[in-house]
C-alpha cells in the first residue's frame, strides 16, 4: 500500500468520523494553536481580573473595582457605532458579558470542550472588538490618522478565522478532553454541543 493510499484512507475516516487523526503534526500543531489561542482569551481575563501589571495595573483590577470595558470603549474614536461604543463603557453588563467571554472562550479552547459555542462566543466578541477598531477608517472621529494599517484583515479579523478553522477541523480531539467529550451520550446526539 502506497503512502498516498494510506493518507486518502486516513483522510477518508477522519472525514467520516469527524476525528482527525491524533498522532498526525497536522493534529498536533493545531492543538498548540487551540491551547495558543485559548491562553490568549485566559490571560486577557486573569488580567483584566487581578491587574498582573500587563496591561492592567492592579488599582485598575476588576476585582479593586475598575471596569473591564471603560477605558478601551470610552477611547472609541471611529466607525458608525462610536457612540453606542461609548454608550455601554463601563456598565455593570458589559463588563460581565466581555469578562465571561473572555473567561468561557479561553477555557472552551484549552480544556477542549464546548468548541463550537466557545467559537461562536469568540467570533462575536472579536467582530465587536473589530467594530470598536474599525480598521477600515484611515481618519478618526477629530480627522487624525487613526494608525489602521489594514482596511480589514487585522489581528480581529485574523483570530476570528483562527477559531473557525480550529472548530471545523476537530482541533479539540487532540490535547484535550474533546475526544472524551465528543463520546458522551448527550454529546453524541446534540453534535452542536461538541
Amino acid at each position: 500500500m502506497t503512502t498516498q493510499s494510506t493518507m486518502t484512507r486516513a483522510a477518508s475516516h477522519s472525514a467520516q468520523t469527524g476525528a482527525p487523526r491524533t498522532n498526525s503534526a497536522a493534529a498536533i500543531s493545531l492543538a498548540v494553536l487551540r491551547v495558543s489561542m485559548g491562553f490568549v482569551f485566559l490571560w486577557a481575563f486573569l488580567d483584566k481580573t487581578f491587574g498582573l501589571h500587563y496591561s492592567t495595573p492592579s488599582s485598575k483590577a476588576w476585582i479593586h473595582g475598575g471596569s473591564p470595558t471603560k477605558g478601551f470603549l470610552k477611547s472609541v474614536d471611529v466607525g458608525p457605532l462610536q457612540s453606542w461604543f461609548h454608550s455601554i463603557a463601563g456598565t455593570w453588563w458589559a463588563d460581565w458579558l466581555f469578562m465571561l467571554g473572555l473567561l468561557g472562550v479561553g477555557l472552551t479552547l484549552i480544556l477542549g470542550v464546548l468548541i463550537y459555542a466557545g467559537t461562536a462566543a469568540g467570533v462575536l466578541l472579536l467582530g465587536l472588538m473589530w467594530l470598536a477598531e474599525f480598521p477600515l477608517a484611515q481618519h478618526t472621529s477629530a480627522g487624525v490618522a487613526s494608525g489602521s494599517t489594514n482596511p480589514f484583515a487585522d489581528y480581529h479579523y485574523i483570530y476570528a478565522v483562527v477559531l473557525v478553522v480550529l472548530a471545523l477541523t476537530g482541533a479539540a480531539q487532540t490535547w484535550g478532553l474533546g475526544r472524551m467529550w465528543a463520546a458522551q451520550p448527550v454529546i453524541r446526539r446534540h453534535p452542536w454541543l461538541r
